[in-house]
C-alpha cells in the first residue's frame, strides 16, 4: 500500500542507510551505492561525498540521482525519491558532523569526524529536489 505525502516524508527524514543510484553513462548500469543522507520532511534531500570521487563526477553529469531508503523490521516499508541537484557546495565540518550524530552514537561522532575531515579528502554537499516519489509499506511478511 502506498504511503501518504506525510508518511512517506516522515519515514525519509528517519536515518536509513539509503542507496543512490546515478546514470554510469552509455553501456553501464547505474551506479547504485549505499549513503548516509539528511532530510526534513518538505525540503531538499542531501548527501555529502568526495568532490573527486566517481559518484560526485557522475551526479554531475547526469544534474540528478535517486535515493532509496528501506527497512525491513517491523515491516517491509520503502521510500525511493528522484530529482534534480539543485546546489552542490563545498562541505563544511558542521554539515559532516550533522549526518554523523545521525547515524552514530552520540559517543562515536566526534572521533569519526576528526578521522573523516582529516581523511576522506575535500568533500562537497549535493542537494537533490524530490520531484517524484515511490513508497509502500508491504505490511509484516
Amino acid at each position: 500500500m502506498a504511503l501518504t505525502t506525510e508518511e512517506r516524508e516522515q519515514f525519509l527524514a528517519e536515518p536509513h542507510v539509503a542507496a543512490i543510484a546515478v546514470d554510469a553513462g552509455e553501456g553501464r548500469a547505474p551506479l547504485t551505492v549505499p549513503i548516509w543522507y539528511q532530510y526534513t520532511p518538505g525540503g531538499d534531500v542531501w548527501i555529502m561525498t568526495g568532490l573527486d570521487s566517481r559518484k560526485n563526477r557522475l551526479i554531475d553529469a547526469a544534474g540528478r540521482f535517486s535515493l532509496m531508503a528501506d527497512r525491513l523490521d517491523p515491516t517491509i516499508r520503502y521510500v525511493s525519491v528522484e530529482g534534480p541537484v539543485v546546489e552542490t557546495t563545498p562541505a563544511t565540518i558542521e554539515q559532516l558532523r550533522e549526518l554523523a550524530s545521525r547515524y552514530l552514537p552520540a559517543d562515536k561522532v566526534e572521533g569519526y569526524v576528526a578521522f573523516a575531515w582529516k581523511d576522506h579528502g575535500e568533500q562537497v554537499v549535493l542537494r537533490m529536489r524530490p520531484e517524484r516519489w515511490v513508497s509502500s509499506d508491504l505490511g509484516s511478511v
